[in-house]
C-alpha cells in the first residue's frame, strides 16, 4: 500500500498549494543562500587566504564545480533506489551543514598550513551533500502533486524563484561579509544558512505528507552483514566523501574520469540507437546527442563567472556605486537576479510565438544562447578596450545580462527535451548524461580561466585576459551559427509533428509561466532545481 496520500488527504493549503511545497521553498532558498553564498567567494579565497597560484586556483574551482554536477547521479540512484528522497535530502543537509562548519577553520592561511586538509575535507562533504540533496528535493516538489494536477507546473515556478532568491541574497551576503569583515564571517554566513535550510526541512516534515519515503520500506531496514541497509548508504555516502577529499585535490583525476564516463555513455547510447531502437527513437537520440555535445562548450565559457571573470571583476573593473567600493563577489548576484526577472518574460515569449508559429525549434534556440554568450564577452572586451583605466561596472551588468539570456535560451529548454527526446527506459541516464556534459564544461572551464592569467593588476594583464575572452567570444558566436544553419536538419531527426506541438503548448498553456523555462536555472542546473 502507497504511503503517499490521496489528493484528497493533502491536507491544508496555503496559497492554492499543498504547505509542503513551502517547505520545500524554504529548505532549498537557505540550501542555495549557502551554496552561492560560499562560491561567491571561494576564488578569492583560495588566491588570497590558501595563496594559490591563480592558475591552480582555477584549476580546483573548475574540479569543485565538476564534482558538484556528477555527484547528484551517484545521490539520485541512491535515492531512488534504496532511501527515497526524504532520506536523501535529509541526510544531503547534514553532510553540507558539516562541510560548511569545517570552512570555518581557515587557521594563518598559506600552503604550508595543516588545516589545508580541513579545507579539502570541507568541500568534500558539500560536494557529496549537494549529491544527495539535490538529486532528490525536485523530485520531491513534484511528488507532492498528482498527474495531471495543474498546479505542477506553477509549484515549480514557485519553487525555482526560492532557488534563485536564496542564490541572489547568498552571494550578495556572503561576500559582503567575507570581503569586508574576513572569511569566516562570510563563510559562516553561508553555514548558518545551511542550518537553517536543515532546521526548516526537519521541522516542516509532516507537512510533505509521506511523499519521497523510500520505495521499499522493509529492504530499508533488512540487515546486511549485521548492519541495516540504510545505515549501509550512509555509509558509502561517507566514503563518497574520502574519495572527492582526494580527487579535488588531484584535479587531473577528474579531467580522465569525466573523458571516460563520456566515451562509455557515448558508446552505450550508439549501441542502443543501433541495435535496439526504431528508427523514430533512434533519429531522438541522435538529436539529444547533439544537443549534449554543446553542453560542454556553452558551460566551459559560462563558468568563467565565478572564476576569472570574478577575479577580473576584482582587478580591473571599478566597482564604485554611490561612493561605495562594492566587493567583487557581490557581482555573482546579478545572475540569479536576472533570472528572476527574466525567467517569466522567456516563458511568455516562447508561448507567443508559437501561438503565431514562430518559435525557434529547440537546436536554433541553442544556437541563439550560444551567439548570445559570445557577445557577452565582446561587449566586455569593447568596454575594457574603451578607457585606459579601470573597465567600467555597467559592462559587467552587460556581459551577465548576455549570459543569462544564453543561459535561458539553451538550460530549461534542453532539460525539457531530454525528457521527450528519451525512450523511457533511458530517460534517468539521459538527464545524468546532461548533467555529466555540464561537469565538463565546469572542468574545462579552468583550463579557459588559467589561459587568462591573471597575474597583475597593468595593462597587459587586461590585455590577456581580453584576448581570451575574445577567441573564445568567436569561437561561441561561429558554433552558434553553424548550430542555427543545421537546426532544421536536427530538429527533424526530433520528429515533433503538429499534433506533438500543440500538446507541448497545450501543457505550457496551463500555466502560462509554468514550464520550467519560466523558473530559470540554477547555473546549470543547474537548472536551478537540478
Amino acid at each position: 500500500m502507497s504511503s503517499n496520500p490521496t489528493p484528497s488527504a493533502e491536507g491544508k493549503t496555503f496559497f492554492g498549494h499543498p504547505r509542503g511545497l513551502f517547505v520545500l521553498f524554504f529548505a532549498e532558498m537557505w540550501e542555495r543562500f549557502s551554496f552561492y553564498g560560499m562560491r561567491a567567494i571561494l576564488i578569492f579565497y583560495l588566491i588570497q587566504h590558501w595563496m594559490f597560484s591563480d592558475e591552480r586556483a582555477y584549476g580546483i574551482y573548475a574540479a569543485y564545480g565538476s564534482l558538484v554536477y556528477i555527484a547528484p547521479v551517484l545521490g539520485g540512484y541512491l535515492a531512488d533506489r534504496y532511501i527515497g528522497q526524504r532520506r536523501a535530502v535529509q541526510f544531503g543537509a547534514i553532510l553540507l551543514t558539516i562541510g560548511h562548519g569545517l570552512m570555518a577553520f581557515e587557521g594563518s592561511g598559506g600552503q604550508d598550513s595543516p588545516l589545508l586538509n580541513v579545507f579539502w575535507l570541507a568541500l568534500a562533504f558539500i560536494i557529496m551533500g549537494v549529491g544527495f540533496l539535490k538529486s532528490s528535493i525536485s523530485v520531491m516538489v513534484g511528488q507532492l502533486y498528482e498527474p495531471g494536477d495543474a498546479r505542477r507546473d506553477p509549484a515549480f515556478t514557485i519553487f525555482y524563484m526560492g532557488i534563485n532568491l536564496g542564490a541572489a541574497t547568498g552571494s550578495l551576503l556572503a561576500a559582503w561579509l567575507g570581503q569586508t569583515f574576513g572569511w569566516a564571517w562570510g563563510f559562516g554566513a553561508a553555514g548558518i544558512g545551511m542550518l537553517l535550510g536543515l532546521l526548516v526541512f526537519l521541522w516542516g516534515r509532516p507537512a510533505l505528507l509521506g511523499r519521497g519515503e523510500a520505495p521499499d520500506q522493509a529492504a530499508l531496514v533488512r540487515p546486511v552483514f549485521g548492519i541495516r541497509t540504510e545505515h549501509w548508504v550512509y555509509f558509502w555516502g561517507l566514503v563518497g566523501v574520502v574519495v572527492v577529499w582526494f580527487l579535488i585535490q588531484y584535479q587531473h583525476v577528474v579531467g580522465g574520469l569525466l573523458a571516460a564516463c563520456a566515451v562509455a555513455v557515448v558508446a552505450y547510447f550508439l549501441y542502443e540507437a543501433v541495435w535496439k531502437l526504431d528508427r523514430i527513437a533512434r533519429h531522438r537520440i541522435l538529436a539529444a546527442l547533439f544537443l549534449i555535445a554543446l553542453q560542454p562548450l556553452f558551460w566551459a565559457l559560462f563558468e568563467q563567472a565565478g572564476s576569472s571573470l570574478n577575479v577580473y571583476t576584482d582587478r580591473h573593473v571599478d566597482r564604485s556605486m554611490l561612493g561605495w567600493e562594492v566587493p567583487a563577489g557581490m557581482f555573482q548576484s546579478i545572475n540569479a537576479m536576472y533570472i528572476i526577472a527574466l525567467g517569466p518574460f522567456f516563458a511568455a515569449l516562447w508561448l507567443w510565438l508559437a501561438r503565431r508559429r514562430l518559435e525557434p525549434s529547440t537546436p536554433a534556440k541553442f544556437g541563439l544562447g550560444l551567439i548570445q554568450l559570445g557577445l557577452g564577452f565582446f561587449v566586455l572586451v569593447w568596454g575594457a578596450n574603451s578607457t585606459d583605466g579601470l573597465t567600467p561596472v555597467i559592462f559587467i551588468f552587460l556581459i551577465y545580462l548576455l549570459h543569462t539570456m544564453g543561459e535561458l535560451c539553451l538550460s530549461p529548454v534542453g532539460l525539457s527535451a531530454m525528457t521527450k527526446l528519451s525512450p523511457s527506459r533511458l530517460v534517468g541516464l539521459m538527464m545524468g548524461s546532461w548533467f555529466l556534459a555540464t561537469a565538463a564544461g565546469n572542468y574545462i572551464a579552468g583550463a579557459i580561466a588559467a589561459a587568462t592569467g591573471g597575474a597583475g593588476v597593468g595593462d597587459d594583464a587586461v590585455r590577456q585576459v581580453m584576448e581570451v575572452y575574445s577567441s573564445v567570444g568567436w569561437l561561441a558566436v561561429i558554433v552558434g551559427a553553424a548550430v542555427i544553419l543545421v537546426s532544421p536538419l536536427v530538429a527533424r531527426l526530433m520528429h515533433q509533428d503538429e499534433e506533438q506541438l500543440r500538446q507541448d503548448r497545450a501543457l505550457v498553456g496551463q500555466g502560462e509561466l509554468g514550464e520550467p523555462a519560466a523558473a530559470g536555472t540554477d547555473s546549470r542546473g543547474e537548472t536551478r532545481g537540478m
